[in-house]
C-alpha cells in the first residue's frame, strides 16, 4: 500500500499485458444504468418500513424478498443450486442487564457506565459472563506482528488480566506510507476486529480500546451505536469458549479517569507505545464487570444471483455488497431507526442496477455472480461464511469488485482505488477510467484502514483478487473541498446514525459515472482467458499460487 500510484503508472507503462495475454479485450459499450432502479431500491431498501435492515430480524425478512424479486426481475438466475439464498448461522447475543465497568486499587473505586462512558459485549454465547478483580495492563497497540519486529506482548503474561489498548497502528499520525505499518496507511493490525483476536490468543479476561475520533476514523456515536443492541457473531458451535469474556470500548475521557487512577497520562503511555520495543504496562488496577445476556441462534441469508456464462460457465466474476444495517439504534428521540440509505442501500441497489445493465448486454463467456452479503456491520460475518463456505469455487473465481455505499455528491474529476497496487486488477481499473479522463489518485485516509473494513476483505484473505474504488472528492462543480466537505459531514453527521435516510436531493451523476465503470471492468474480467493475481510481494499472494493448478 506505499506509493500507491507508482505500480499503477509502472502497469500502464507495460500495456496491461494482463489482458493482452488473455486475447480477448472484453471491449463493449455498457448499457446505461437504470437510475430509475438505483432510486427505487436505495429509497425502498432505507424505508422506515425495514427498520434498518438488522440480520435476523423482519427487516431481514422484507430485505431479502425484495432482493430476490429484484434479482428475478432483473433476468438473473439462483445463485446456489436453485436457491436464491445461503444460510449464515448466527449467534445473536443480547445483554440484559446494563453492565458497569468496576475498577478498584486506586485512591478510590471507579464505576465506568455503559454508553456514557463505555461500551461491552460478550462473543461467548453464555447466559452470563464475568471477571472479578481481572488485573488490568495497558498493551500499546495490543499487535504482536513478528515478520514486522514488533510485538506489545512481549515479556507479559496477560492470560486472565483486561487488557487497555489504542486504536490504529503505531505510525498512524505520519505524513507518508513509509513506517513499520505503512506510515499513515492503516493495517489490519490497526483494526478493532484484529485487536481482540490477538488478546483472545493472548488469554485475555476482557480487551478495552480506547476510543480516539482521528485514528478510529468515526465518533463516539458511531461505537454506541454499533456496540449497544444485539451483537451478531458467527455460530460455530463452540459458543465462542475461545474469546475474552468481553470486548468493548472506553471513551477518550473515560481511559484517562482510568489511567490516571494508575498514575499514568495517556498522552505520555501513547507516546511510549509508538516506540520500537515498547514493553507493556501493568497498571496495578483491577477490573470487574458481569453482563448477563440472552441467546438467540438463527440463520441470516446471503442472497446471490448469477448471469452464467456463454462459453465458460464454471469461472466467475463476482459483485459484492453487504444488504444490512444497524437497525434500531440507540438514540431517544421519535426517530430511532438507523436506515442505511448510503450504507448500504445504495450499494445494494447497485448491485441490481448492474444486473440488469448485463443481462441485456447479453452473457459474457464467464459467469457473473452477484452476491448481496449479511451481517458486514457485525464483522463481515456474510462474506467471511461465504469465503469459508463458497457457492462457487473461489480457485475459479476470477475476481470481484465491492460495492459499500455509493458516491452520491455528484460527478468527480477523480477515482480512488482503496488499497491500490496490491493486483492486477489495477490494470482493468485504469483501462476503465482512462477514456473518461479521470485521475486516479490516492485513498484521502489510509489511516482509516478501509481495505479492511469491507467485504472484500473476506474474499481477498482466501487469495481471491478483489477491488474496492469509486468516485473522488475533486467535485466537478466545487472542486475538492466541496467533495471533502460533503465525505466529513457524511461521516460526522449520517454515518452508523439515524440520518443516514434517502435523500431525494442527492446527486446520482457520479454514482452512476461509477457504475458504469464497474460494468466494464467486470465485462472486461468476463470476457477474457486471463486470471489476474496479487502482486508479487502482497500479503494474499500465496494463498492465490497455492490453487494456481486448479486454473489451468
Amino acid at each position: 500500500m506505499r506509493q500507491l500510484l507508482l505500480p499503477l503508472l509502472a502497469l500502464a507503462a507495460a500495456g496491461c499485458t494482463t489482458m493482452a495475454d488473455g486475447g480477448s479485450d472484453g471491449a463493449a459499450p455498457a448499457p446505461a444504468i437504470n437510475l430509475a432502479t438505483l432510486q427505487r431500491v436505495t429509497q425502498e431498501l432505507s424505508s422506515d418500513e425495514f427498520q434498518g435492515r438488522a440480520p435476523a430480524t423482519p427487516g431481514e425478512e422484507l430485505t431479502v424478498a425484495a432482493l430476490i424479486r429484484e434479482f428475478q426481475r432483473a433476468g438473473l438466475q439462483p445463485g446456489n443450486n436453485g436457491s436464491w439464498t445461503q444460510d449464515v448461522p448466527l449467534v445473536e447475543i443480547s445483554a440484559t442487564n446494563t453492565p458497569q465497568l468496576r475498577v478498584t486499587g486506586g485512591a478510590q473505586p471507579l464505576t465506568f457506565n455503559y454508553r456514557t462512558d463505555m461500551v461491552a459485549a460478550s462473543y461467548r454465547a453464555q447466559p452470563r459472563v464475568s471477571f472479578d478483580n481481572s488485573d488490568i495492563v495497558f498493551v500499546g497497540y495490543g499487535i504482536n506482528a513478528p515478520e514486522r519486529g514488533w510485538n506489545d506482548y512481549a515479556g507479559v503474561d496477560v492470560r486472565g488480566k483486561t487488557v487497555v489498548i489504542l486504536v490504529n497502528d503505531p505510525d498512524w499520525q505520519d505524513t507518508d506510507l513509509e513506517g513499520t505499518f505503512n506510515g499513515k496507511a492503516m493495517t489490519y493490525y490497526g483494526r478493532w476486529t484484529y485487536k481482540y483476536e490477538e488478546a483472545a490468543r493472548q488469554g485475555a479476561a476482557a480487551a478495552l480500546i480506547v476510543h480516539d475520533t482521528a485514528p478510529a476514523s468515526y465518533g463516539w456515536m458511531t461505537v454506541e451505536n454499533s456496540w449497544t443492541g444485539p451483537q451478531l457473531y458467527m455460530d460455530d458451535g463452540r459458543g465462542g469458549a475461545d474469546q475474552t469474556a468481553a470486548n468493548g470500548w472506553l471513551t477518550n475521557e473515560a481511559a484517562r479517569r482510568l489511567l490516571s487512577a494508575a498514575g499514568q497520562d495517556l498522552d505520555a503511555l501513547t507516546r511510549r507505545a509508538q516506540q520500537p520495543g515498547f514493553r507493556a504496562v501493568p497498571l496495578n488496577l483491577r477490573a470487574s464487570m458481569t453482563i448477563e445476556n440472552s441467546i438467540r441462534r438463527q440463520a441470516s441469508k446471503n442472497v446471490i444471483g448469477v448471469l452464467p456464462g456463454r462459453t465458460r460457465p464454471g469461472e466467475y466474476v463476482l459483485y459484492t455488497a453487504h444488504w444490512d444495517h444497524l437497525g434500531i439504534c440507540t438514540e431517544t428521540g421519535e426517530d430511532r431507526i438507523c436506515n442505511g440509505a448510503v450504507d448500504n442501500a445504495s450499494g445494494t441497489a447497485a448491485l441490481v442496477a448492474l444486473a440488469e445493465a448485463h443481462v441485456r448486454a447479453g452473457a459474457p463467456e464467464r459467469s457473473l455472480v452477484f452476491l448481496a452479503v449479511t451481517a458486514e456491520e457485525s464483522g463481515l460475518l456474510g462474506s467471511a461464511y461465504y469465503a469459508a463456505n463458497p457457492v462457487f469455487p473461489l480457485a475459479r473465481t476470477v475476481g470481484g469488485i465491492n460495492i459499500d455505499g455509493l458516491q452520491l455528491a455528484g460527478l468527480t474529476r477523480d477515482f480512488i482505488a482503496i488499497g491500490a497496487g496490491k493486483s492486477e486488477l489495477d490494470q482493468y481499473l485504469q483501462r476503465a477510467i482512462a477514456p473518461r479522463n479521470l485521475t486516479l489518485v490516492p485513498e484521502p485516509s489510509p489511516e482509516a484502514g478501509y481495505y479492511y473494513r469491507s467485504d472484500h476483505f473476506s474474499l481477498a484473505k482466501q487469495g481471491v483478487p478483489m477491488l474496492y474504488a469509486e468516485g473522488g472528492e475533486n467535485l466537478v462543480n466545487g472542486g475538492p473541498e466541496a467533495g471533502a466537505a460533503w465525505a466529513r459531514d457524511y461521516r460526522a453527521n449520517r454515518y452508523h446514525g439515524i440520518n443516514d435516510e434517502y435523500d431525494p436531493n442527492w446527486d446520482w451523476s457520479g454514482a452512476v459515472r461509477d457504475l458504469e465503470i464497474y460494468f466494464q471492468i467486470a465485462n472486461d474480467l468476463a470476457n477474457t482467458n486471463a486470471w489476474p493475481n496479487w502482486l508479487p510481494g502482497d500479503e494474499f499472494r500465496a494463498i492465490r499460487d497455492r490453487t494456481a493448478d486448479q486454473r489451468r
